[in-house]
């Protein structure tokens, strides 16, 4: 890919093709090669790898959140907001960038522009809760 994108872009562009992949459509491979090649929302390598760390780690990520909810179960989170919190947690815990306050506010952001009124709360919360419980509250920026 010839295109730069910003981390914003790249992270947005990565929560598109996660949010695709949630629907069963296409295997992992076959969507990285379709993002590859999307002229509007193209995956760079850091997306990709945010893309690989959701898929990869899925079962870790999905005991983290199941732990966090309080009288709620998997299933009644929006699918929206499931990939919102996947992501932001493969990005918080299986990256090579460390920086869980920007993780967080960046997929904050995304879900304010993709989700409904109040989504962002909930994921915020959930998100800031579990970085605090794994001491990852005052990692440096």
């Amino acid at each position: 890919m010839d295109t730069k994108l910003t981390r914003r872009e790249s992270r947005e562009n990565a929560f598109l093709a996660a949010f695709s992949i949630t629907f069963g459509e296409e295997d992992l491979e076959q969507t990285l090669a379709d993002c590859r090649e999307d002229a509007e929302h193209p995956l760079d390598a850091f997306g990709e790898a945010l893309i690989r760390g959701f898929y990869d780690h899925s079962a870790e990520i999905d005991e983290m959140i199941a732990a966090h909810l309080k009288g709620w179960s998997m299933s009644r989170i929006p699918r929206l907001n499931m990939t919102a919190l996947r992501l932001a947690l493969s990005e918080i815990f299986y990256s090579d960038e460390k920086k869980p306050a920007v993780a967080i506010n960046e997929i904050v952001t995304i879900v304010k522009k993709y989700g409904s009124d109040n989504d962002y709360q909930f994921v915020n919360g959930l998100l800031g809760t579990v970085v605090r419980e794994h001491g990852l509250a005052d990692q440096a920026e």
